[in-house]
């Protein structure tokens, strides 16, 4: 058996795949906090067996995967998925009031996470992170997760899936399939094929935030899709429709006021967004964070996060003077 020798040496083999790692953590368990959590008991776990490390058996890559994979699956044994609004419960009126839902739900994922690593050495699936494929995700099993992310999303072979899931080819084969199928019934997969390249998608965004400092509600339901969907956790209100937007925006701009200061920001791979602020006396606070999927047509999906998790995942101030 041949094993990793050294403290630096074992330490400099095994640090290129920290962001890769996160990604995977996150899509597994939709947290960024649980992530990154995760990654430092990768990091100690794999610290501590370093002397069993048997490289003529694994790569590395592979091994730390395995590591990952069973602190995911144990933590997600006393957790259930973490949705977004529109995929577990009914579109609701526009106007109705905002209804807090007693759940954890599915954050987006600051994209200066993912810039940490080293470009050379690290490289991820960037469509993979999306908030719809993400949230897609969450619907399945532990194990159906972790089998396709492995097998469709980095390309690990059926014999690398099974020896990181402890599972038999057959049995990972079976996940995948089930996988697949429910993933294909949510069309999240299909949306990125319609996706612009990064430089059209942060023009909509710009010209909506523009419209949106004006409280122009006209103006930003001329740049968001027909079948456009907003969602707005932790409340379960979520309703689709450029009319339906429009009327929500008119509430939103009567009841906190036209005076917004605005934020660039990405997450979840290159999705665009921003950070907005509401005045409130001599400065502006922090209202919501919106993160947008964009199409060729326009906007279509804005997910509107207020937690103060979020916020402070995005390094987001509270105030602004």
């Amino acid at each position: 058996m041949r094993v990793v020798s050294g403290e630096e040496g074992f330490d400099g083999r095994i640090e290129p795949f920290r962001t890769e790692l996160l990604a995977y953590c996150y899509r597994m368990l939709g947290s960024v906090h649980d992530a990154e959590d995760l990654v430092q008991e990768t990091y100690l776990r794999a610290w501590r067996a370093r002397e069993q490390y048997d490289e003529t058996r694994s790569s590395v890559r592979t091994w730390l995967y395995r590591i990952a994979t069973n602190a995911c699956l144990t933590a997600l044994k006393s957790r259930g998925g973490r949705p977004l609004p529109s995929g577990l419960v009914a579109a609701s009126d526009p106007l109705a009031p905002l209804v807090p839902g007693e759940h954890a739900w599915l954050q987006p994922l600051p994209d200066s996470l993912l810039e940490a690593g080293d470009p050379a050495v690290t490289v991820i699936d960037r469509s993979s992170l999306r908030l719809a494929f993400a949230s897609a995700l969450q619907h399945l099993s532990a194990r159906q997760r972790g089998a396709l992310i492995l097998r469709d999303v980095l390309s690990f072979s059926a014999s690398e899936t099974a020896e990181i899931l402890d599972a038999t080819v057959v049995s990972v084969n079976s996940s995948l399939q089930r996988a697949r199928a429910r993933l294909k019934e949510t069309g999240a997969r299909q949306e990125l094929v319609s996706e612009p390249s990064s430089t059209e998608q942060r023009a909509w965004v710009e010209r909506y935030m523009k419209a949106f400092e004006l409280a122009d509600v006209e103006a930003l339901k001329r740049l968001i899709t027909e079948d456009v969907l907003m969602e707005m956790p932790p409340m379960l209100n979520w309703f689709t429709g450029r009319a339906d937007y429009g009327l929500f925006m008119g509430w939103v701009f009567d009841a906190a006021g036209k005076d917004w200061l605005l934020k660039e920001t990405t997450a979840n791979g290159g999705q665009p967004g921003f950070a907005a602020y509401r005045r409130v006396g001599d400065g502006y606070r922090l209202h919501t964070l919106q993160i947008f999927t964009v199409t060729a047509e326009g906007i279509s999906r804005n997910s509107v996060f207020q937690d103060p998790e979020i916020f402070a995942a995005f390094g987001l101030p509270t105030e602004i003077s």
